[in-house]
């Protein structure tokens, strides 16, 4: 398994499944140009291997996107994918944050998770209140409230890298083994951030599990998706209508649109707004003086 790949795993013999995740140049990608303290930098890497974890069971066309918010010095984590595990996210940070502890970095706050896939009616929406002291404590309460199954998750990030494993209960599991999820996530919790971190899946696996029967599927490819996207943002500028647009423009000069979620910048002139707006301008236009 190389960096920038998610794997799934089976215990052919406990009922219990698994992926890894590892993220190298899309994770320092979505970092560039950012200048994160290391706290959030520690936090959104874990996300992003947390969102593609849960993104990799994706089976038809649709994007999760998961958000941390709080009132603590990180007010903000997002993070989304689709089923192709295209990914892309951001967050936002008001005074140096110094703790580790996620409650003090994100102080009061919530987990919310929104599914939307092409066959639903309407995207799928759950917000829960944060329970637990790391990201990983908080989506393994998650998943046992929503899928009334155990799970466990080891991440790890750096400024160069992210990672995690997952492994969830299935069913059947203890008509199979009695013992089998315990031994399991006993030898899971053996894990070192540093072999998440530079370890392939295979060895991985390998190393914490080498008594057991584990089959692993082939690696999916992990892309970081942010392209540009003038025409939607200049749908949002004309729903806006020319009189908020217009005076945006007198008050600065320029309209700016900012994409947080790309880290750019969408900038119109007077004449790009003119363009915009051409049947109201030709009879309409407010002054600029």
């Amino acid at each position: 398994m190389s960096e920038d790949s998610v794997c799934r795993f089976l215990f052919d013999d406990l009922d219990i499944c698994g992926a890894v995740v590892s993220l190298g140049a899309v994770w320092r990608k979505m970092l560039e140009n950012r200048a994160y303290p290391e706290p959030v930098v520690r936090l959104l890497g874990e996300m992003s291997a947390t969102t593609l974890l849960l993104g990799g069971n994706l089976k038809q066309p649709g994007r999760l996107t998961i958000q941390l918010r709080g009132n603590g010095p990180v007010s903000l984590l997002v993070i989304d994918c689709n089923e192709e595990l295209q990914i892309r996210g951001m967050a936002r940070w008001g005074a140096q944050p110094e703790s580790k502890s996620l409650p003090e970095l994100l102080g009061h706050g919530q987990l919310q998770l929104s599914l939307d896939m092409r066959a639903m009616r309407e995207p799928y929406q759950s917000i829960v209140p944060l329970n637990g002291e790391n990201v990983a404590e908080v989506f393994e309460h998650y998943l046992r409230q929503s899928d009334q199954l155990p799970a466990r998750l080891f991440l790890a990030a750096s400024s160069e890298a992210a990672a995690g494993l997952l492994l969830q209960k299935l069913p059947a599991a203890d008509q199979c083994d009695p013992d089998g999820w315990a031994r399991v996530e006993a030898l899971a919790a053996t894990v070192k951030a540093s072999e998440l971190l530079s370890l392939p899946a295979a060895d991985l696996l390998l190393r914490l599990f080498h008594e057991e029967a584990v089959r692993l599927f082939p690696a999916r490819t992990v892309i970081h998706n942010c392209p540009e996207d003038w025409g939607k943002v200049r749908s949002m500028l004309r729903a806006l209508g020319p009189a908020e647009v217009y005076a945006a423009l007198r008050e600065h000069g320029e309209v700016v649109i900012k994409d947080d979620l790309c880290n750019r910048d969408y900038r119109f002139d007077a004449q790009a707004i003119d363009e915009l707006f051409r049947d109201f301008v030709s009879t309409n236009r407010p002054t600029l003086h």
